[in-house]
């Protein structure tokens, strides 16, 4: 599809993933973003309205409930948002000729796996919001006949609370951290997947997709590339096991995805993990004061 009247409806504009789409500048395309109080996606007038007014080519559907701790003691409101927000989108959007993209998440597989997911790996989610993200797949592909599903994994970026982000920012104030060594999965830079999914919506190759940064690493092994990687050789780095930070929701163990559907369609998978993030840094670097950092 090209033409300077192609439309992209992004949903959750306001999140890391919608913030980078909307600032996305691609030759023939237009983008226009909604939050949530631009967009209520628990209501299906809502949806409706907003694709019979701005008639998208396509809908990108970033907008999730994904407060994933949160989600174990309201899961009704994970489900609200996550499988009723998504069967209301993905109506509307079918109801105008709308393809539909659904962004789901490394949580729907169980986490227990050794070797790299491929698509059609048995899913088994762990938590409610890997259950919610999983009905909401089933929703875009029951109400949509042209539907994307991008399943992606560790996401960090310029916009919102993220990992790398939250480093950075404990390393102002303290000069060593402990960070998981036992969950191993591929952090990807918003940039490098908000790229792919405009080149990727722009054709009718419709399917399930693996899309994160290249390589794998755990957390651990993250915090300790974010420090080096941002200079910052003063910042002890301690490995802990997950057993030793409980939260309310389990954490995949693995979450690393094969990209083969990718390669088979045609498309370049995503730079390594590492390479992104010191393109990340080197463009954010200025934004943060560390101690002892002029």
């Amino acid at each position: 599809m090209s033409g300077q009247n192609t439309v992209i409806l992004v949903t959750g504009a306001g999140g890391q993933l919608g913030q980078e789409l909307v600032r996305m500048n691609v030759d023939g395309l237009k983008i226009i973003g909604k939050n949530r109080s631009e967009l209520d996606i628990t209501d299906f007038g809502s949806c409706e309205r907003a694709c019979v007014s701005l008639k998208p080519d396509i809908v990108v559907h970033a907008a999730a409930y994904t407060a994933v701790d949160k989600a174990e003691s309201e899961p009704e409101a994970a489900w609200t948002v996550n499988v009723e927000g998504t069967r209301n989108m993905a109506k509307a959007a079918e109801a105008v000729g709308a393809k539909f993209c659904y962004i789901s998440t490394d949580y729907v597989f169980d986490g227990r796996g050794t070797t790299p997911y491929p698509e059609n790996h048995p899913t088994s989610p762990q938590s409610v919001y890997g259950a919610t993200k999983l009905e909401g797949e089933r929703k875009a592909s029951e109400f949509s006949s042209k539907c994307f599903i991008i399943r992606t994994s560790w996401v960090y970026g310029k916009y919102g609370g993220n990992f790398v982000n939250t480093m950075l920012q404990m390393a102002q104030s303290k000069k060593e951290i402990t960070v998981v060594n036992d969950q191993i999965g591929s952090p990807t830079y918003t940039f490098d997947l908000a790229s792919l999914i405009v080149e990727l919506v722009r054709t009718d190759k419709y399917g399930v997709y693996h899309a994160s940064n290249s390589g794998s690493c755990s957390w651990y092994e993250f915090a300790k590339a974010i420090f080096e990687e941002a200079g910052m050789k003063s910042i002890a780095v301690r490995p802990c096991s997950t057993e030793q930070y409980p939260r309310p929701a389990p954490r995949p163990s693995y979450s690393v995805f094969g990209q083969s559907a990718l390669v088979g369609a045609g498309f370049t998978p995503l730079r390594p993990w590492r390479e992104a993030l010191r393109e990340y840094l080197s463009q954010r670097f200025d934004s943060y004061i560390f101690p002892g950092n002029p």
